[in-house]
This record gives C-alpha cells, structure tokens and sequence, in this order.
C-alpha cells in the first residue's frame, strides 16, 4: 500500500541509498561540511568530533569543511560568524571554503548550522541537489511554508534529513518522559527575533519540542497568550489531552512537569542539559539514513508554531494547527 506522504514514502528507499554510499566509508570516519559558523554549536559540535581527546568525543565522523555565510541583519550572527570560522580552522584545521558547492564536493554529510532560519531553505536546496544528507540545526526555518519546502525538496531529491533542538535528550525529557501521559507543561527561554515570522521558532522552539517529546504528536488547536515577560501557549491535542508551553523573556531556565494517573513528575531544579547526545544521534543518522526525529514531527512542531502566531495576531483566539 503506498504511502500516505512523500517523506514517508520515501524513507525506506532513502536508508538503503545511504548505506550503500557510507558502507565504503565504515573505516574512516565521515567527512562533515558545516554551512554556516554564526553560532557557538559550530566550534562546539567540531570539537566533539574533531578533538580525540575531549572527554566527550564522538567518533565516527569529522568536520573537514565550513562555508561561512553569516546574516548582516542579526547582530548576533555577523559579530560571530568571522570568529567562530577562525576558531574551528585554527584549531582542528578546518578548511574554510567559497561556497555551498565546493562544501559539497569535499563531505559525505552536511551540517546546516545557519542561525538565521530565514537562510535553511536556500542553503538546503543547494545541500539536496549535491545529493548529501543533511541535519539542520533550529530553527529549520523561519517559516512553516519554507518548512514544507525543505521536506518536499528533500524527498524529490531522495535525500535523508532531521531537524531537532538538542533539549530533546536532557535530563528534563529523561527523568519525565514515558507511558501515560495525561498532559505535560514545559517552559524555557523565548526571546524573540524581528526577522523570523514565527517568532517562537527563534529560542521557544525548545521547550515546544521537549513538549513533544513527552506527549508526541496529534496537536490540534492551540491558544496563545502574551505577557509583558512571558507567553503562555496552550494546546489540545486530539485525544483531548491537554499540553502547554511558557516561554521565558528575555531568558530563563528550562524544566517540565507530567501528569499521569499515578502522580505527577517534574524535572529537577537544575537539570542537566547538552549537545552530547545530539551531537551521537547526528552521527548516527548519517551512518544509517535513518532520522531519530520523523520528519513529520518536525513539520507539526511547526505547523504548531504557526497556529500560536495566528492565534497571537488574533489576540488570544484558539487556532486549530493546519
């Protein structure tokens, strides 16, 4: 029977073209292009890969090639895109290349590390027609229609991709995740960034995504409402659970509470949080083609995202997620 969506339709066909192209390579390690060195994760995630005597390094793959790019209108994307390029090629010798193309022509699997969401679809496209797999780093866009348009190109391309906030696996989702959810609340920093249209996708997407983590997908309407400091958005999902999500201005922590029939569990006070397990499960996917994240789960963490902007500019009025 074929499949009700082109992702997943797709995807088997997918996993088996990616093992066949990395199989040669299982005795070396992977060659990692990054696109785009406007954010910490880029001298973070090469020193996990790159530096053999890190604690916590992760074998298997190594990044060998960076594309700058960088967003002159963010502030924190053109004070830093110069300095984490240096960084990343002064110590562990990472080549700085021209463009999007050459990066392609030197790796096996790329990371789309952009800040900017604005930039993930163009960068993607140019990542999918090289035919490489590619993880992209949040937001995956700034926009749920470019969202789309990554997957769809993807799938036309026959290329594997994921998307994912590394707070996925903390200590938080850890220590309240498992069967029985009757409803859950997350809350984390929200600050916001005039240039992304789904304003919560710049910093919120993190504790909306460790929302779905614990109550997976099937949200259908959701409530947006706005504070001086803080934005409470709550949903309802179509088994009639209830979810919902703060998000903190300008900053603050991360935790989560879960509700069952048997009691209710929070997340510790000060939980641990990283990029380690992340940083495994991406090399992972690119030994293997297959996404610890369905694609589809990330177009509705989306798809949710633009209901509570919806809702936002209606002033509070629940919307349903489309």
């Amino acid at each position: 029977m074929r499949s009700k969506t082109p992702i997943v339709e797709y995807e088997t066909m997918l996993r088996y073209c990616l093992l066949a192209a990395v199989l040669p390579l299982a005795a070396a390690d992977l060659r990692i292009g990054i696109v785009g060195t406007d954010t910490s994760h880029v001298p973070a995630f090469t020193k996990m890969l790159n530096d053999a005597s890190d604690p916590a390094h992760i074998p298997g793959a190594r990044v060998v090639a960076a594309w700058k790019g960088g967003s002159a209108d963010i502030e924190s994307s053109r004070t830093r895109v110069d300095k984490y390029a240096d960084e990343i090629h002064t110590k562990w010798g990472v080549e700085i290349v021209a463009d999007i193309k050459t990066l392609c022509g030197k790796v096996d699997a790329v990371l789309i590390e952009s800040v900017d969401g604005r930039a993930h679809l163009a960068e993607a496209r140019q990542v999918f027609a090289a035919g490489k797999p590619a993880f992209i780093d949040k937001p995956l866009a700034a926009t749920l229609e470019d969202a789309r348009e990554i997957a769809r190109l993807a799938a036309a391309a026959g290329v594997p991709w994921f998307s994912s906030s590394s707070l996925r696996w903390s200590e938080i989702t850890d220590s309240t995740k498992g069967p029985g959810v009757l409803g859950a609340h997350t809350w984390g920093p929200g600050p916001l960034e005039e240039h992304h249209h789904l304003d919560l996708s710049w910093y919120a997407i993190h504790p909306i995504e460790m929302l779905f983590t614990l109550m997976g997908t099937g949200c259908e309407e959701v409530t947006r409402i706005v504070g001086s400091d803080a934005d409470e958005i709550d949903c309802r999902w179509k088994d009639g659970r209830i979810g919902g999500v703060r998000a903190l201005r300008p900053y603050g922590g991360y935790g989560a509470v879960v509700y069952r029939k048997d009691g209710v569990a929070q997340s510790p006070a000060k939980p641990k949080t990283g990029y380690e397990t992340l940083v495994r499960q991406i090399v992972q996917f690119f030994q293997t083609g297959k996404p610890p994240v369905p694609n589809e789960e990330t177009l509705e963490i989306f798809a949710f995202m633009d209901a509570a902007q919806r809702s936002k500019e209606a002033g509070g009025k629940p919307m349903r997620v489309r």
